[in-house]
């Protein structure tokens, strides 16, 4: 089997560049939103200005002294990377290089505190949308057709740096964030073996989730996932959120928001059709919250104790 490295390409590199993408672009034309024409035309300069932009990288897949795979990491904005470009040659697939230039880009994008990585990827594709998946990148909503050729349609997808499933080492920390809040705090208790206990039984079952945001090493929030088949609504299964908590110094800058469009992401990848919540009545403020994403207040809420 060809054993191949991976290395960023250096800013004078402008002729290897343009050689392998337009290899890209003649081999898969159906793949990217450019076109081989247009690639072709662009001047050197243009080549160079790709090379030499401090927020990007370019990652190429060598093989016995031959080019055989690209990617590029664009941070677009802060915290935002775009994986674009990404290409393995005919003779290189199957060999789990692209997933390492996938994973190039990702510890690339880590190293710059990002917090999430989003790319295109055409619809009919489904190897590429089957490695993405393994990857961890959920549909983001967000469909168009290809630039390159209208007639095919593309779906955006995300992967998050900050949204995590929790792992054991995490349950002193979140138990810690639900104590941060008078209404929870009484009913959580603090730390012990039946949070512990709690958490295994969360992580055996393949319908349950439990998740942290991280920031810098440090779990700054939490909610739990639950995905409930039924009968009701054709059979279609519904995605539950519970125990929706934000770090105290980071509450009312955006984090709420981000976590809970994420949880989103995550039901249309498992096929949910609708999501629901529910929410203390003395929670006005999260009430209005909800609302602000689109929730509606359909239904009445009941509770019984059995203890």
């Amino acid at each position: 089997m060809r054993e191949f490295t991976i290395e960023p390409l250096g800013t004078h590199e402008t002729d290897r560049l343009r050689a392998i993408r337009l290899r890209a672009l003649a081999e898969a034309p159906d793949a990217f939103g450019s076109s081989y024409a247009k690639d072709a035309a662009h001047p050197k300069e243009k080549w160079a200005e790709r090379l030499s932009n401090p927020d990007s990288v370019w990652f190429v897949a060598v093989g016995e002294g031959q080019d055989a795979g690209l990617v590029c990491g664009l941070e677009e904005r802060p915290g935002h990377v775009h994986l674009l470009s990404m290409w393995v040659a005919p003779e290189a697939r199957g060999t789990g290089l692209a997933g390492r230039l996938v994973d190039e880009v990702v510890a690339w994008a880590r190293a710059r505190q990002a917090q999430e990585i989003g790319l295109w990827a055409v619809d009919a594709n489904a190897a590429a949308r089957a490695l993405y998946a393994r990857k961890g990148f959920v549909p983001s909503g967000k469909v168009m057709a290809l630039p390159s050729n209208p007639a095919l349609m593309e779906s955006h997808y995300v992967l998050s740096l900050v949204f995590r499933t929790a792992r054991s080492e995490d349950v002193p920390a979140i138990v810690e964030l639900l104590l941060d809040d008078a209404i929870a705090a009484a009913r959580t208790g603090e730390y012990g073996e039946a949070h512990q206990a709690a958490f295994e039984a969360i992580d055996a079952d393949p319908n349950n989730e439990l998740i942290v945001a991280e920031l810098k090493g440090e779990v700054v929030g939490t909610m739990q996932l639950t995905y409930i088949t039924g009968i009701s609504r054709h059979g279609a299964t519904r995605l539950q959120v519970e125990a929706v908590r934000i770090a105290a110094h980071l509450r009312g800058q955006g984090w709420g928001r981000k976590m809970m469009e994420w949880a989103h992401a995550m039901g249309r990848a498992r096929g949910c059709a609708v999501v629901q919540l529910t929410s203390d009545k003395r929670r006005e403020d999260a009430h209005r919250f909800y609302r602000s994403l689109g929730y509606a207040q359909s239904h009445e809420g009941f509770k019984l104790q059995l203890d």
